[in-house]
C-alpha cells in the first residue's frame, strides 16, 4: 500500500478554542462554529492520515503554523486562485489544489506560497495554520521528491452542508458579518511516483470561503471534519 500526502484532517491542527472564541467574537458563530460541532457530533471525518510514497517514510509530517512562506518563493506548479465570486466554484477549485502536488517541479516553500495566495487578506478570520498543515516538513517533502512524487485531483461536487444552510436560515443577516461560507467538497486525488507506482483516493473536505459582495472569493480555513 502507498504512503499518501497527508490528508485535510491528519494534522490535529483545527480550529482552536481560542479562534472560535474569536470567531464567537466577531459574529461567525452561527456561521461556522455550528457547522464544525455538527461534525463532531456527527463523526464525519476525512480520508485517513495519510503520508508520504516514498517507501521508507513512516512517519507523519508537521508544519509550523507561524512559519509562512518567503515572499520570493514563488508559486512552482501550485494554480492561482481563481477570480470567482460564488463561493461553492471557488470552493471546489480551493479543494483541487489542496489536493494536487507535484514535488518534481515545486519546493516546499513553494507550495507553502502557493496556497497562501488564496487565503483571506482579513487577518482577524484567516486560519493559515489549517492550510499550512497540509504541506509536509521538509524531510517528509524531500523523500517525496526523491521518488518524484506528484498528485492531481479530480472534484466530484461541492454544496453547502446541512448546518450551514440551517444556519443560514435560522439568522439570514448574520451572513453579512463577514460573507464566510462552509462549503463541503468532495474528490478524488490520484498519486504517482517513480517506477510506475500509482495510487488513488477519496477526498472530503468542509472549506470556510470568504465572498464578500463585488470582490473575488478567499480561503478563509479548513474544518477539521467534513459535515453532511
Amino acid at each position: 500500500m502507498p504512503n499518501r500526502f497527508p490528508s485535510l484532517s491528519g494534522y490535529g491542527l483545527g480550529w482552536s478554542i481560542r479562534q472560535r472564541i474569536t470567531v464567537i467574537a466577531t459574529g461567525l458563530v452561527v456561521l461556522l462554529a455550528l457547522a464544525v460541532v455538527v461534525a463532531l457530533l456527527t463523526g464525519g471525518t476525512t480520508a485517513g492520515d495519510s503520508q508520504a510514497a516514498a517507501p521508507s517514510s513512516g512517519a507523519s509530517s508537521s508544519t509550523s503554523a507561524s512559519a509562512g512562506p518567503t515572499a520570493s518563493a514563488g508559486a512552482g506548479s501550485v494554480e492561482k486562485p481563481p477570480q470567482l465570486a460564488d463561493p461553492v466554484a471557488f470552493a471546489k477549485a480551493a479543494a483541487a489544489t489542496l489536493w494536487s502536488y507535484d514535488t518534481r517541479t515545486t519546493s516546499r516553500e513553494q507550495q507553502l506560497a502557493g496556497m497562501r495566495a488564496w487565503l483571506t487578506s482579513e487577518a482577524k478570520y484567516a486560519d493559515w495554520s489549517s492550510i499550512a498543515a497540509q504541506v509536509p516538513d521538509p524531510v517528509l517533502w524531500s523523500r517525496m521528491a526523491d521518488q518524484d512524487q506528484y498528485a492531481a485531483a479530480t472534484v466530484a461536487e461541492g454544496h453547502y452542508p446541512s448546518a450551514f444552510k440551517q444556519a443560514m436560515a435560522d439568522d439570514p443577516s448574520a451572513i453579512t458579518q463577514a460573507y464566510i461560507y462552509a462549503v463541503t467538497v468532495t474528490g478524488k486525488q490520484q498519486i504517482a511516483w517513480k517506477k510506475d507506482g500509482a495510487g488513488a483516493e477519496d477526498r472530503s473536505v468542509t472549506l470556510a470561503v470568504q465572498c464578500r459582495p463585488n470582490a473575488n472569493c478567499s480561503l478563509v480555513s479548513i474544518a477539521p471534519r467534513v459535515v453532511p
